[in-house]
């Protein structure tokens, strides 16, 4: 078996390898949440740290990992209790993207209900990972009711199961640590609040270090075990390190002074709740206990604060991240004038600072440059800049439509006249607000989410189908045994043909697709704001409804993907916050690049329904006949079954007005919505799945 990459030879994750090793020597923390790039050693160090945590005494044939010396007495499996015991590594369990809520918290044992009608429980993941850690890779990308188990799982140490007639509770203390990328999404606020600590990772920009993280993982790939036998001794600090400091814990006395000051912190950095405070006064315990201290000090009240606290204070996807300045701050504020602590940002020796190997062979690693909350964006973070790269529109209109639809061709009495061209200026968005739910009326089989009718995993119970049928989730107890009433009664056993499955109905998450008028026929710079503030306020309902999202946006030369589908709707928000507007109207070009973009991202994922949102006035002045042409393109993707909402942003105090959005939608066979009426948050409308199947 090749042996893991070692812990101490990974280069440049201080903050991540200190984070990590607080969270184990004080579990009561939460866990850690580790933001960052992809290809920054985050799963390579998670995966390194059980190699330096000593192993641990359980008892043989306890599928719990119950420890003999203080066996849970509420465990499933007690009989086994008395028997004998046995020592094993700290076990990882990974828990993957897509594993469904039985593998989690447990379900029950088909085998035994078959073959002697005998309701037992299996195990699920929350149990293999007792007294262990439990890893879960892209943690953003979990259905947030997952994620809730796991988090109430981890501050409670136990997981409590009633379901389909069995009801369990059992022990499950473990480490929870999430990594994710930015890129994918952010987690809601709500549950990044339930992560203890919270750790940013970026690659290093620093020449040296890159090369010194070659060196380390070619030489590790070349041979493993003598590159791993190099850093022995250095894990072996390491995890000693990690023991003392655990014997320490209970020794460490965290004053009254201390306490005021972590409350004087969390209260002025508008922490919400008191989950931070907690963590904060549990971390500074734990850094003191890894320093080899008996008190806490202002250093480990620095050191914890940096961890433990700016994730806590994002509320929505656009909030600002960067209140490190504030943070440190508060800090210098709160520290005592007579402050003789040692400077946290000194190097220690352990996983922050490992020591070098014990050979000369060369040595291999993977490396990154980490920070929690409160480090320095570097220019390539993903949050760092505030526009995506745009993207221009596909060349060719999709070739479900004719290609004359964007052709020039006889036009109507009412064309609009073309506009002269104009300067393209920038207007910021406003204040969101609750925007209306808008939703498909037809039910899908999608992704979780929030949005549309869906069948789906989780949900309400329909009724029970056959083991065969496609939408079919998990056992209906009830469907099997009233399927095999007949049989029981004639003492026949359970058999395969009895099995049913439940029929669940629940909410999908959508691809919503924002196709933005940017063109100066939006009017004065009053109307576009309203138009940019409803879209981010719809693109905030996106995100806490799971939507993917996309903006494509229409003015001037042509029409632009600005933004490809992305879970990251914060990063919408920013693009459209720089959107130029002005110009001239090309209507048909935005309709054909949105239908083009929705076609291609749905032969990648079928499943997910899309809902395409048009925010304009419905002129077009871009080119000879402009109007016509975005009318016959409006009927030809009419009939291709999509969902439109045509949002009206003509202004309604207009001494004229043409109805020219009215028009489009009735084309489109759309949803039409004044740009009034977006804000409306006890409503909801379905919108209509034109020709949908």
């Amino acid at each position: 078996m090749t042996r893991p990459f070692p812990f101490s030879a990974i280069v440049g994750a201080d903050q991540l390898g200190l984070a990590l090793c607080l969270s184990v020597v004080s579990p009561q923390i939460g866990g850690v949440l580790v933001r960052g790039e992809k290809g920054t050693a985050k799963s390579t160090m998670v995966r390194a740290l059980t190699s330096v945590l000593p192993p641990v005494d359980v008892v043989e044939g306890c599928r719990f990992a119950c420890s003999p010396k203080e066996p849970d007495p509420t465990c499933p499996d007690a009989g086994v209790h008395t028997g004998s015991h046995t020592e094993r590594p700290v076990r990882l369990v990974e828990l993957p993207v897509g594993a469904s809520e039985d593998r989690v918290i447990g379900s029950l044992h088909l085998d035994r209900l078959v073959s002697s009608r005998e309701v037992a429980f299996e195990p699920g993941l929350l149990a293999s990972a007792h007294r262990g850690l439990l890893y879960v890779d892209e943690v953003n990308l979990l259905p947030d009711h997952l994620v809730d188990t796991l988090l109430d799982a981890a501050a409670m140490g136990r997981a409590r199961v009633e379901r389909e007639g069995v009801s369990v509770t059992h022990a499950a203390a473990f480490v929870l640590v999430g990594t994710m990328n930015p890129e994918e999404g952010e987690l809601r606020p709500q549950l990044l609040d339930r992560f203890g600590l919270a750790v940013d990772v970026l690659a290093s920009r620093v020449p040296a270090d890159r090369v010194e993280v070659m060196r380390r993982r070619l030489a590790y790939e070349r041979e493993p075990a003598g590159f791993a036998d190099g850093y022995d001794d250095a894990d072996a600090e390491v995890a000693d390190r990690i023991a003392r400091a655990r014997s320490l814990l209970d020794s460490v006395v965290l004053s009254d002074d201390a306490l005021v000051r972590i409350a004087s912190i969390c209260a002025e950095y508008d922490v919400d709740g008191l989950r931070g405070d907690l963590v904060l006064a549990r971390a500074a315990v734990a850094h003191a206990a890894w320093c080899g201290r008996t008190s806490v000090t202002t250093g480990d009240i620095r050191v914890a604060a940096r961890l433990a606290l700016p994730h806590r204070r994002r509320r929505n996807p656009f909030d600002n991240h960067d209140d490190d300045d504030l943070l440190e701050e508060l800090l210098d504020r709160h520290a005592p004038e007579s402050d003789d602590d040692p400077d946290p940002d000194d190097p220690e020796p352990g996983p922050d600072t490992p020591p070098a190997p014990n050979d000369d062979a060369d040595d291999a690693g993977e490396g990154n440059e980490d920070r929690s909350d409160d480090g320095e964006r570097g220019p390539d973070h993903p949050d760092a800049s505030a526009e995506s790269p745009e993207q221009p529109a596909a060349d060719h209109p999709s070739p479900e439509l004719d290609q004359s639809s964007v052709e020039p061709g006889e036009g109507d009495a009412d064309e609009v006249p073309a506009a002269p061209p104009a300067r393209r200026t920038h207007q910021a968005a406003g204040t969101p607000y609750a925007a209306r739910r808008l939703a498909l009326d037809t039910v899908g089989t999608g992704a979780t989410g929030r949005r549309s009718a869906a069948h789906t995993t989780v949900g309400r119970h329909l009724r029970a189908v056959p083991l065969d049928h496609r939408l079919g989730q998990g056992l209906s107890v009830t469907g099997t045994v009233l399927a095999s009433v007949t049989d029981l009664a004639a003492g026949t056993a359970i058999e395969h043909h009895h099995l049913r499955r439940s029929l669940r109905e629940g909410k999908e998450g959508n691809l919503v697709v924002f196709v933005v008028d940017t063109s100066g026929s939006m009017g004065a710079a009053k109307r576009v704001r309203e138009v940019k503030t409803a879209v981010v306020s719809l693109l905030l309902d996106a995100y806490q409804r799971r939507d993917r999202v996309a903006v494509v946006t229409f003015g001037g030369d042509g029409a632009t993907v600005a933004l490809q589908p992305t879970a990251g709707v914060d990063r919408a928000e920013r693009m459209l916050s720089d959107v130029p507007t002005g110009g001239r109207t090309p209507l048909a070009e935005g309709l054909v690049a949105a239908a083009d973009l929705v076609r291609r991202e749905q032969l990648r994922d079928p499943q997910r329904r899309a809902l395409l949102v048009v925010l304009t006035d419905g002129r077009a002045n871009s080119g000879p006949k402009a109007l016509d042409r975005a009318r016959r393109t409006a009927s030809e993707l009419g009939g291709l079954g999509h969902a439109w909402v045509v949002v009206d942003a003509e202004d309604p105090r207009a001494v004229v007005r043409l109805g020219l959005a009215g028009d489009l939608a009735r084309r489109l066979g759309a949803d039409h919505l004044p740009l009034g009426d977006v804000a409306a948050p006890t409503l909801s409308r379905i919108v209509r799945t034109r020709g949908a199947a």
